[in-house]
């Protein structure tokens, strides 16, 4: 609108408010022989002349009127036009041309705005387009050059993951001194991917390798190369090696590698897809005909498994690392070095204890849990934190944050209760299972209770009975609310999920169904919408299907069974944990122990405990209409609030593991 309101106004401006109109010779010849003409001005050889009266002119367009000024280009002026104009009493003058700058200027006008505008528009894009210098630079590399002014940090801060810090280790010293390598024929590696579940230290371990190189270390995001235009990801690919041919030896970190490097394949997106065309070019550059010899990609993924073969391939990636969940010695390494940050009371903090305690917790989860640590001990006004602020701490990141705002009812408690006894009698019953560390009705999280087992020794295999055990304390919960109120709840819904979910898992994946045999059924890396596959494929016929699917029902069934029959031997048992935990709310392993061997607990009630105590109890309502109050109340309080598992879910990155750290109900 600018730019034509500017066009607009040019016009009016540049008309001279006159028409001036060219007329041919022998109308000026004719003109000028009836005296029609009053006065002229001659600038070089163009004749501009005004009329006596406005005359009416016939030109190719139509008739004009009252015109009043005419012109007409001569080949020259010669004495014969002079006195020709005095016979005919015409006032005329000589004038010298002169340029009209303003009319240039205002005809410029719209041309200039326009421009004007378009630079305008690239500096916006300069300013937004990420500090890469705008449009111009759209194509060169985000990666950013790591220097010594930055904090460093080195493999003495990083633990957990010893195997993979020694095979960094030798990377960089193929950097720092190769000739002791060229000596023997060896080649530098090209490249180097670390895998691992998230939080287990693969961006940490990336920092740290920038800190004890000493060579250039250049670091970016997979999703940093690929944007809306087709070609400018395979333009920072090249921008990116060109940078780093001109500093080597140096290294280069890609992380969250998958973002580009996913598997090319079914056509989903076309051939000019901009991801495919990126990794093309990053292919290329890493083992291609012009390839550099000091320069090593080292990559971050969770996800090997959508990687594109070419990518993994010795002479681009030569060396997969593993950085797992870290084990016992692993925690303890990790737990050592976060504390050294925070004032801790070395004399009342148990690491050990904390090591054992944290099992499958990853170097995020264990870095979380000094933190909160410190915080509560700060909300505290303590001057050092202790053992039961890390306690605490664990408990938080573990089972979640107590939602102390939510009033449950009474019926709602002693379901509650029933529920999480049930879960620990079972466990505490079942040969092989882990021990029982904690019991509470507190509602946390998502949850209304929790049931927390923690393992003696480090597994990494399990047995079937182990599985099967698993199975049956999940569902000791619901055998115990059909046991006790003869009424089934939504507690319940998350431990059926996860039964469902591991027996499912020995039917098709782990071959521990004595029906269908030691067979797998389905491919597990047959996944859609990844580059491999448009829709999923089965291998197996309907018959085999439905042999699956009763087969796992099956086994949640055998499951529940086994658990009713423990609960129906120690009945008593169940009911001085439930009265217990109605009195308590939260119960550890040392009150389990007291309660198995008939002993009364004597320790002190808590504040908060005491608090909840001095409201008057409720009457208790007979057996089948508490459980139907308490089903009613419970559903309308807390719907549908466990029907998503709270970090317990058997996750393919746990090594397939049946072992769960809690029970929510």
């Amino acid at each position: 609108m600018i730019i034509f309101g500017a066009i607009y106004i040019s016009g009016l401006m540049t008309q001279t408010g006159k028409k001036e109109i060219e007329v041919e010779y022998t109308e000026y010849r004719e003109y000028l022989s009836e005296g029609d003409i009053k006065k002229g001005v001659i600038m070089g050889n163009i004749f501009h002349g005004e009329f006596k009266e406005p005359k009416s002119i016939e030109t190719a367009m139509g008739s004009l009127n009252d015109i009043t000024h005419f012109k007409l280009t001569l080949p020259f002026i010669e004495r014969a036009d002079t006195d020709a104009w005095d016979t005919a009493g015409i006032e005329y003058t000589f004038k010298e041309k002169k340029i009209d700058w303003t009319g240039y200027l205002l005809n410029m006008l719209p041309w200039i705005l326009l421009i004007g505008f378009w630079f305008y528009m690239i500096r916006r894009m300069q300013g937004g387009a990420g500090g890469m210098g705008g449009i111009f630079k759209f194509g060169k590399s985000r990666a950013s050059l790591w220097t010594s002014d930055q904090p460093r940090v080195t493999f003495k801060d990083v633990a957990g993951c010893e195997e993979a810090k020694e095979e960094l280790k030798e990377v960089i010293d193929f950097l720092k001194s190769p000739k002791r390598f060229q000596k023997l024929g060896a080649k530098v590696p090209k490249g180097a991917l670390l895998v691992g579940s998230p939080g287990t230290g693969k961006t940490l371990l990336a920092r740290a390798i920038a800190g004890e190189a000493n060579v250039p270390f250049y670091s970016l995001s997979g999703a940093d190369f690929v944007e809306m235009f087709v070609g400018v990801g395979a333009s920072r690919v090249r921008d990116l090696f060109e940078q780093a041919k001109k500093t080597e030896p140096c290294i280069i970190f890609i992380d969250e590698m998958d973002a580009v490097g996913r598997q090319r394949g079914s056509g989903i997106g076309g051939g000019h897809d901009e991801r495919e065309q990126t990794l093309n070019a990053l292919l290329v550059e890493m083992d291609g005909f012009d390839n550099a010899q000091n320069v090593i990609v080292i990559a971050a993924t969770n996800r090997p498994d959508i990687l594109d073969p070419a990518l993994m391939r010795p002479g681009r990636f030569d060396r997969q690392i593993i950085v797992d969940v870290p084990d016992y010695n692993g925690r303890l390494g990790i737990l050592k070095v976060h504390t050294k940050k925070v004032v801790m009371n070395k004399a009342k903090v148990d690491l050990k204890t904390l090591a054992k305690g944290t099992p499958g917790m990853v170097g995020a989860d264990i870095a979380n849990i000094v933190n909160e640590a410190a915080l509560l001990a700060a909300r505290k006004g303590k001057k050092s934190i202790d053992m039961d602020d890390f306690e605490d701490a664990k408990d938080k990141v573990m089972m979640g944050v107590q939602r102390k705002s939510m009033i449950l009812t009474d019926e709602e408690k002693e379901v509650t209760a029933y529920h999480e006894a049930g879960h620990a009698l079972v466990a505490i019953k079942t040969k092989g299972a882990d021990p029982v560390h904690k019991i509470t009705i507190i509602p946390r999280g998502r949850a209304l209770g929790v049931t927390m087992q923690l393992p003696l020794d480090e597994k990494h295999g399990y047995t079937r009975d182990y599985v099967e055990g698993r199975l049956s304390i999940l569902m000791g919960g619901r055998s115990a609310e059909m046991l006790i109120f003869n009424q089934m709840t939504t507690g319940a819904g998350n431990d059926i999920e996860q039964s469902t979910q591991i027996a499912r898992k020995m039917v098709t994946e782990w071959g521990m169904s004595d029906l269908l045999g030691p067979m797998t059924f389905g491919n597990k890396s047959q996944e859609i919408f990844l580059g491999r596959d448009i829709q999923s494929n089965r291998d197996y016929s309907e018959v085999t299907a439905r042999m699956i699917d009763e087969e796992i029902s099956r086994i949640v069934r055998d499951s529940q069974r086994f658990a009713d029959e423990i609960l129906r031997k120690d009945l008593e048992t169940l009911h001085r944990l439930a009265k217990e935990l109605l009195k308590y709310e939260t119960l550890d392993s040392f009150d389990l122990e007291k309660i198995l061997k008939g002993e009364q607990l004597t320790r002190p009630l808590t504040r908060d405990e005491k608090t909840k105590k001095q409201r008057k109890p409720r009457r208790r309502q007979p057996k089948k209409q508490l459980a139907q109050t308490g089903k009613k109340d419970q559903n309308r309080s807390q719907k549908n609030s466990n029907l998503k598992p709270l970090k317990n879910d058997v996750k393919p990155s746990q090594k397939d593991s049946p072992k769960k750290q809690d029970v929510s109900s």
